[in-house]
This record gives C-alpha cells, sequence and structure tokens, in this order.
C-alpha cells in the first residue's frame, strides 16, 4: 500500500551536516529567507550550543586508541582557512563568532630534514599577507592570506547560525534510503520512512557519501598508506604567527599557532609508525612531540586529545546527477599536506549557492541539468589540479633518497629567491585567484 503521510515539500534539500552543508544551508538561507524552505538531514542528532560538538567518523579524525569510545571528543584539527573564505565568512555572519579563536598567519616557514638532523634550517620563507596582489586592494597589503582556525569553534559558529534560521528545517538523526529525480523534482525516502520532494538534492556527507553511491556516481582514488595525526600543544615561546612545515621522511609535520603560546600540530606517518605513537602513554606521546618540534618553541606540553585518520585521496567522477549536486568531501577529498580541503569545499558552496540562487531570481529550475552543468564545469577542474598537486608534492617530499632530497632543497631555495613566484603563490593559497564565486569577493548572493 502507498505511504498515506504527504510527503515534505522543500525548495532544497541537503545530506550531511557537515562544514560544507551547513555552510551552504547558511549562504541559502540568508539569501532568501523564508521564501527559501531547506532541510538538513543528517545522521547524527544535532548538537544544542552548550554542548561539544560530536565526531563523526565519516567527516573528521578518528580519536586515537586511549579515546576510541570518546564520542563527545571535541574536533582537535585546525584548519589553514584562506582569505577568500575568511570573506565568504564574513559575509555570511559567521567569521564574526570565530574571529577571537582565529589567528592570523603572519609567515610560513619551511624546512626539509631526517627526523634525527639537530638542526633544521629554514630553506624557503613566505610573508603571508596580500600585498595587493591578483584579487586584492592596496589596502589589503597587511591583511594575512590565511587565519588557522580550530575546527570545533568553527563547526560550533556554523551550528548556530543554521539553527537560528526559521526556514531551516533539522530531519536528525536521519539518513536518506533511496531517492529518484524526474523532470519537476526529486522524491527522496528517509530511512524512517519520511519522504521528502524539492527542487535539488546536495550530497554532503564526507569521503563515504552514501547519497553519492545511491546516485550511482563513482569515485576514484587511492590509499597513502599514510595516517595523520594531530593534537594540541602549549609552548613556551610566542609564534609570532609563523606556520611551519617541516618536511620529513614520512611527510610533512605542520606546526599551526592558534591565539597565545598554543599551536596545533598536524603530521604525517606511515601506518604502522602511527599506531605505535597513538599507542603510547602521555610521556612516550610527549616524547614524539618534542623530537619533532626540535625544540624551536621551547617547552612543550600536550594540552589537546591526541586524534588520527586514515590518509588517502578520491574524486567523484561527476559532480552531479539528475536533480543532485556534490559538494566538499563527498565530490573530493585530498592530502592535507597544504590545508587546503575546507576551502576547497567553501568554494563549491560559494560556486553552488551563487548558481542556485541566480536561478532562482531568474525564475528559472535550481536543480536543472543545465544549472547543475554549470556548476560542475565550475568546480571539477579547480578540485582535480588541485587535488593532482597536493598529491603530486606528498609525494616529492614523502620521500627520503637523498639525491631527491638535494633536488627539492635546491628547488626550495630557488623559489626563495622569487619574491614575485611567492607572492603569487600567496594570492593562489588566499583563495583569490581564477574565477572567483561572489562570496569570495565579499559579495552577496
Amino acid at each position: 500500500m502507498p505511504d498515506p503521510r504527504p510527503p515534505h515539500r522543500f525548495d532544497i534539500v541537503i545530506s550531511g551536516a557537515s562544514f560544507a552543508g551547513l555552510a551552504l544551508a547558511r549562504a541559502l538561507g540568508t539569501a532568501f529567507g523564508s521564501d527559501l524552505r531547506i532541510a538538513v538531514v543528517d545522521r547524527v542528532p544535532r548538537a544544542s550550543k552548550d554542548r561539544v560538538p560530536r565526531i563523526s567518523k565519516d567527516n573528521v579524525p578518528r580519536t586515537g586508541e586511549d579515546r576510541s569510545r570518546d564520542t563527545t571528543a571535541p574536533d582537535a584539527r585546525a584548519f589553514a582557512l584562506s582569505a577568500g573564505a575568511r570573506r565568504m565568512l564574513e559575509t555570511l555572519g559567521i567569521w564574526q563568532e570565530i574571529a577571537a579563536t582565529a589567528e592570523p598567519v603572519t609567515g610560513i616557514e619551511i624546512t626539509d630534514s631526517s627526523l634525527e638532523a639537530g638542526i633544521r634550517p629554514v630553506l624557503l620563507t613566505y610573508d603571508n599577507h596580500l600585498a595587493g596582489d591578483a584579487g586584492t586592494d592596496a589596502e589589503d597589503a597587511a591583511v594575512p592570506a590565511s587565519h588557522i582556525v580550530p575546527a570545533s569553534g568553527l563547526e560550533r559558529a556554523l551550528q548556530n547560525a543554521v539553527a537560528a534560521q526559521p526556514n531551516v528545517t533539522f530531519f536528525t538523526p536521519g539518513e536518506i534510503a533511496e531517492f529518484s529525480g524526474d523532470d519537476s523534482a526529486v522524491a527522496i525516502t528517509l530511512k524512517d520512512g519520511t519522504t521528502l520532494t524539492a527542487a535539488l538534492l546536495v550530497g554532503a556527507e564526507g569521503r563515504r557519501s552514501p547519497s553519492r553511491e545511491s546516485a550511482g556516481i563513482k569515485a576514484v582514488g587511492w590509499k597513502y598508506g599514510q595516517t595523520a595525526i594531530v593534537t594540541t600543544i602549549a609552548h613556551e615561546r610566542p609564534h609570532g604567527g609563523i606556520a611551519t612545515q617541516h618536511f620529513l621522511p614520512a611527510g610533512p609535520f605542520a606546526i599551526l599557532p592558534l591565539p597565545g603560546n598554543r599551536a596545533c600540530l598536524t603530521w604525517t606517518e606511515e601506518e604502522h609508525e602511527a599506531s605505535r605513537i597513538l599507542a603510547l602513554d602521555d610521556a612516550g606521546f610527549l616524547a614524539e612531540v618534542e623530537t619533532r618540534v626540535a625544540g624551536r618553541l621551547g617547552a612543550v606540553e600536550v594540552v589537546g586529545p591526541r586524534q588520527s585518520w586514515p590518509l588517502d585521496l578520491h574524486l567523484a567522477r561527476a559532480y552531479v546527477a539528475p536533480r543532485y549536486a556534490l559538494i566538499g568531501d563527498a565530490a573530493h577529498g585530498v592530502h592535507p599536506i597544504a590545508g587546503q580541503g575546507v576551502n576547497l569545499a567553501l568554494r563549491d558552496v560559494a560556486a553552488l549557492s551563487e548558481i542556485v540562487a541566480d536561478s532562482l531570481r531568474l525564475g528559472l529550475d535550481p536543480g536543472s541539468l543545465e544549472a547543475l552543468g554549470r556548476y560542475e564545469r565550475w568546480r571539477r577542474f579547480d578540485s582535480f589540479a588541485s587535488a593532482a598537486a597536493f598529491d603530486g608534492l606528498n609525494r616529492l617530499f614523502s620521500n627520503d633518497s637523498m639525491l631527491v632530497r638535494a633536488a627539492r632543497d635546491v628547488g626550495l631555495g630557488l623559489v626563495d629567491r622569487l619574491p614575485g613566484l611567492k607572492r603569487r603563490l600567496v594570492a593562489e593559497a588566499a583563495g583569490l585567484t581564477g574565477d572567483l564565486p561572489r562570496l569570495f569577493k565579499s559579495e552577496r548572493l
């Protein structure tokens, strides 16, 4: 017998309350207010403003063995949020809530040495300010090209902002069982039997996106045999806003400055070595941290949980299907070597929300193949190029060959002597080059 309950009707349904999913709900919700009905479906129950955000195994790091059962541990990651992404969050009223916990990156230093090296000479330095480059004005010369933002603070700010929007309805805990699109709408059935209809369904659940699989979109990629480890330290000497990237034989070790004498450590190890490190007691883990920090910041203390996640690369073969679009990690998962994953996700959001907004204002169908094709053309090449670049960097620097090390050190030294190239690289990392969405230019939808 057919289900007697009428379907819940929306304009946009977002599957997944990830960073990307929440940002899309915020962008479209603020642009259209009550004129646009938005639904967010997520398998994790909604967190209140006062509750510590939960960790989802699909979208954020898995905790280490000593905390594997702690499902309410705060996300220990920090993101290098680009200037373009910051402009977007400012326009959406999100940045104002996280600004106090964000640390501007004033400079970047890169080293390349063995783990046992007593001295790690700096081979490449960047002044991490915009300096009037592409996409900037002269007065931006003192504006940092990036800020380090705690993941938990960004998630909380997005949750609070979207929860305050009356035009957003949450279905949590909830999960999509099946959906199908036709010329007029997409029909969605949740696992509890609830039915929804909308003009467009957006997959934002993370790397293992169930809606992507239901849409029949395959992903290509590979595992790196590496594990990312993340934690937070307090340290004796001030960091001065300098972000440091040590290229060690097992992979990059990043020191990301946080407000006060604190920093987020993100580093890459081969899987078996990461398992050994994560299983250490507190004193043993601290010793591993001290070996990698190498006295750069004086005495250090681990003040946050240790967390980890396996590293891989994946790219969706298509970003759209009939009345369906992918954003964020559901569309592309990249190596964290350059810290650009969240920036790519927010750029997806900015592009898709602009296309949807323009379609609606022209009286067109935001879920049409024409609209979705424009989104795919806009974002797919950029995502592919970024993934390929980060993959290449990881392969180049996760290599202890003396010849390869010598060649790359010469290359880093040459780049360090080319200020014009360094300014261009800073502008690229700032998210201010290419075909920018309006939100990345501080313009409203």
